[in-house]
């Protein structure tokens, strides 16, 4: 592990002006950022306006704790980096340092997604999240939700697969990393999946998986149906597994997925 700062860079097809203002504007925030949840207005306002300094004319962020957010104008696009400050002398906050990481990749590439293919619009979402699968041994999400069969696909290529809840996803691979995801979902109005592996750490020993699914234009029946049928599975893999290693091995026959 290393403790130099890490860096993330993305090319969004959107102008300085609109990827600015999704980083300022609180309706625009979450329109991208996380997860709904209760706490969502709230977590928006602890993180891009609570000890913040700001260049707008540099188009420069640095929010707490010292992640620096950097927008260069590129001509009709822009170039997003994200440089995350040093790992410092709290261990207790060091522990989620990784896992902050992480969120960090997830939230820039919502970010892309909804300028580029979703401008202006609101979304609903479903997050899944807890400790790796425990039987036999902790199972990453991918084996789990069958996306390991994508494992070979590059950004944009396209994809057909049969998911644990009960559905066929197609569309394209969005976007990988080492521990990350992301695929676009026709069915979902064009919305995006983006699956999370993370290494087992000191806050978490046994590693985390995590899943955000991201919907557009869903009527209130077809989002409740979707939600149900995933978070009913995700609770039979990940919660309710038996960690004596009895039983289903993380929905092997339900599965053919990060």
């Amino acid at each position: 592990m290393t403790d130099e700062p890490f860096f993330l860079e993305v090319t969004i097809a959107a102008p300085v002006g609109d990827v600015w203002s999704a980083l300022r504007d609180p309706e625009l925030i979450r329109r991208w950022h996380g997860w709904h949840f209760d706490g969502l207005d709230k977590e928006i306002e602890v993180i891009y306006y609570q000890n913040v300094v700001e260049s707008s004319a540099e188009h420069r962020l640095e929010i707490q704790g010292g992640d620096l957010f950097e927008l260069a104008d590129l001509g009709g696009r822009t170039r997003l980096r994200v440089t995350r400050a040093p790992r410092g002398g709290d261990p207790d906050w060091d522990a989620y340092y990784d896992d902050i990481t992480e969120g960090w990749i997830t939230f820039v590439h919502q970010l892309a997604f909804a300028l580029e293919r979703h401008p202006g619009a609101d979304r609903r979402t479903v997050f899944l999240s807890g400790p790796s699968a425990p039987v036999p041994v902790p199972v990453p999400v991918p084996e789990a939700t069958g996306l390991a069969a994508v494992a070979g696909l590059s950004p944009g290529s396209p994809y057909e697969l049969e998911a644990p809840a009960g559905e066929t996803l197609r569309g394209e691979i969005r976007f990988r990393s080492a521990n990350q995801v992301g695929l676009t979902v026709e069915g979902w109005g064009d919305g995006l999946l983006v699956a999370v592996q993370n290494p087992p750490s000191p806050a978490n020993p046994r590693g985390t998986a995590m899943m955000v699914l991201t919907t557009y234009g869903l009527d209130d029946t077809a989002f409740a149906d979707l939600e149900s049928r995933w978070n009913a599975w995700w609770g039979r893999v990940f919660s309710e597994a038996p960690a004596n290693g009895q039983g289903d091995p993380a929905g092997a026959e339900r599965a053919p997925n990060a």
